[in-house]
């Protein structure tokens, strides 16, 4: 695991010194050491956090003739499989890495090499021969790959944006599309990035560059539209197979390993594997905060006593002059999903004891994990009522009915329910996701703002993956739209950049490709039965962890920012929100920023989505673009 960087010019030389001031942009990512490869126009060079091969991988690696050299993020699991052909067929290696089967193979196959690969990774090759620079992104996008392509035809690229903008030519002008998909998505959907010049490598995609020329391609993304015949039965026992095999091949490690564990389905499922498989107690991490209706940590602490692992509790109360600076430098882009914070806070405690941690991100994105994908096909069926019906005997009598701005329930869920429900189903799930809709962008947007940005809708991140869905179901059209958006925009990029920011490793057994692809291969209703979520994982996990567990109301791994709003945040977000510098973006207008803070500080509305992402943004233009 490390972080990379890499610059290659049309014409002029690539520097030591700019290079090395990239790298060392990323040092949390790889503090056991660096690695360069500089050859007249081009420079690569990597962090390395040392967990396979502690001894003889160091970077960069070449091939035999020394014509092909390669910087490497991430860990390929099944590279022993893959180093036992290559030796077979005639290679000999010079260390035991990963790294280095990926080189080999990419000079037997080219970017065919990575159908091969079972594992995360963000990798680039310079071919000294056809003075070509390959790189490349896992499928799911677990390893980040930023590039900037140059209008003189130079490429720099790296892992995190602070590397990237190390480089003078890389510019900083804001791209305001982007701004104004994170308003709605809460971070900036790929390929664009919050700035003009730099843009995402897409999961499951390649770029090759030449000549100061680059084209990129798609390898690989999962297809729902090959179902098998398989009975509950046989589906509960393959799935559970595979995820051991995924867990059993991501505990390979030389270094001390453990497991995040929130109580939930998915880190229960993975926790309670790795203890079939390990020969000692696992050990497992948790976090909760002092406000008890956030924590999950009684079913964390059961999950643990049950399959006897070794159980580790933080309790946090976050100071939020600490972390949010922190979180701006690292993510280097606005990113407003607060669940940021615990992330951060458990990579933090969990690195002092361990290396690497497995977790259970991607469960709710196979195997329909959200409310959301329950409430999508209810209102597929709520649509099929007349009209008329709709408004006059379920929608203006549940309108009538009294709830809480402050507290959530079953009858705020229900009102938000109908006001989507007979929208058209991207406008749908577009709304459910976004922490401003349309009609809040058209009250609070200035007419200055609206000038700069492009014609196209926000929801068009979400209608392009709703029409590949190639005619399958709501739920398998929903499953695959997140898979390719929310998972690898938001999720992922928290995941990555809370444990690497800490010099922590995380993998993700549920991630695995093989997992996803066996799990769109499944019928929608063994997915979800009855409208109830993951009903499938939850049948395997509840063979593994007690019922109690498994069984309740999914929580999530959230946290208290609208407590926290009205009492020792008030006044940090009057000062940044309210500043002349905040009140004069151009962006938002000034009576709406301090409707939304007055409104919820003295506790009318609840706006913390909304206040939380107005100040992460505020506090982005105030680290990077000020």
């Amino acid at each position: 695991m490390c972080g990379i960087v890499g610059v290659a010019n049309k014409k002029d030389s690539v520097g030591r010194e700019l290079l090395e001031r990239m790298n060392c942009a990323i040092i949390h990512r790889g503090p056991d050491e660096d690695g360069f490869y500089l050859k007249g126009n081009v420079g690569l060079a990597m962090r390395r956090l040392s967990i396979i091969d502690l001894a003889g991988g160091q970077q960069p690696i070449h091939n035999a003739d020394r014509t092909k050299w390669i910087v490497y993020n991430g860990e390929v699991y099944n590279y022993q499989e893959l180093r036992e052909g290559l030796e077979a067929r005639g290679h000999r290696l010079y260390t035991s890495s990963d790294t280095e089967v990926v080189l080999r193979l990419f000079e037997e196959e080219g970017p065919d090499c990575l159908r091969h690969l079972r594992g995360m990774f963000a990798f680039a090759i310079w071919d000294e021969v056809d003075k070509s620079l390959f790189i490349a992104r896992d499928r799911v996008g677990k390893k980040p790959l930023l590039y900037s392509h140059q209008s003189n035809g130079d490429l720099i690229f790296g892992s995190e944006f602070q590397a990237l903008l190390k480089h003078p030519s890389v510019s900083r002008e804001v791209d305001y599309d982007a701004i104004n998909d994170y308003l709605s998505y809460l971070c900036v959907p790929a390929p664009r990035t919050a700035f003009k010049s730099i843009r995402k490598l897409e999961p499951g995609h390649w770029l090759r560059w030449k000549d100061g020329e680059i084209e990129t391609r798609r390898y690989w993304q999962p297809d729902f539209s090959k179902k098998i015949k398989i009975s509950e039965q046989d589906a509960i026992e393959e799935t559970t197979r595979i995820i051991r095999e995924s867990t059993r091949l991501r505990m390979i490690a030389e270094v001390p390993l453990g497991a995040f564990l929130s109580g939930g389905v998915d880190s229960s499922t993975v926790v309670a594997l790795m203890a079939q498989e390990s020969s000692r107690p696992v050990k497992t991490f948790s976090i909760g905060f002092e406000e008890q209706d956030y924590s999950e940590l009684k079913y964390a602490r059961r999950v643990a006593e049950h399959v006897g692992a070794e159980y580790n509790e933080f309790i946090v109360k976050p100071n939020a002059m600490e972390i949010l600076p922190t979180l701006v430098e690292h993510y280097g882009e606005p990113y407003a999903d607060s669940s940021a914070v615990p992330t951060y806070y458990v990579s933090r405690e969990t690195r002092k004891h361990v290396t690497v941690a497995l977790n259970g991100d991607g469960g709710d994105e196979s195997f329909a994990g959200y409310e959301r994908y329950s409430a999508m096909l209810i209102a597929e069926k709520y649509r099929r009522i007349p009209g008329f019906l709709r408004r006059s005997l379920i929608e203006a009598p549940i309108g009538l009915l009294p709830t809480s701005e402050l507290k959530r329930s079953r009858v705020r869920d229900v009102k938000r329910f109908l006001r989507a429900a007979n929208l058209p189903r991207t406008k749908r799930y577009h709304r459910w996701m976004s922490a401003f809709d349309d009609d809040e962008k058209s009250n609070m947007l200035t007419d200055e703002f609206r000038s700069r940005i492009g014609a196209g809708e926000t929801s068009d991140v979400l209608e392009k993956w709703f029409a590949a869905a190639n005619g399958s179901g709501v739920l398998d059209a929903a499953l695959l739209t997140d898979q390719m958006t929310y998972l690898p925009n938001d999720l992922l990029v928290k995941v990555d950049i809370a444990s690497m920011a800490n010099s922590l490793e995380a993998r993700s057994p549920l991630l695995d490709h093989k997992v996803i692809e066996f799990a769109a291969s499944l019928p929608e209703n063994l997915k979800m039965q009855r409208f109830e979520t993951k009903s499938l994982l939850k049948k395997v996990a509840s063979r593994l962890v007690p019922r109690e567990v498994i069984y309740r109301r999914k929580m999530g791994f959230g946290v208290p920012v609208g407590k926290w709003f009205r009492s020792e945040m008030k006044d940090f977000v009057r000062e940044i929100l309210l500043s002349p510098a905040a009140l004069s973006r151009g962006i938002v207008k000034p009576a709406a920023i301090e409707r939304y803070v007055d409104e919820h500080t003295t506790g009318s509305r609840d706006h913390a989505f909304q206040i939380w992402t107005l100040l992460m943004l505020e506090l982005w233009f105030q680290r990077f673009i000020d």
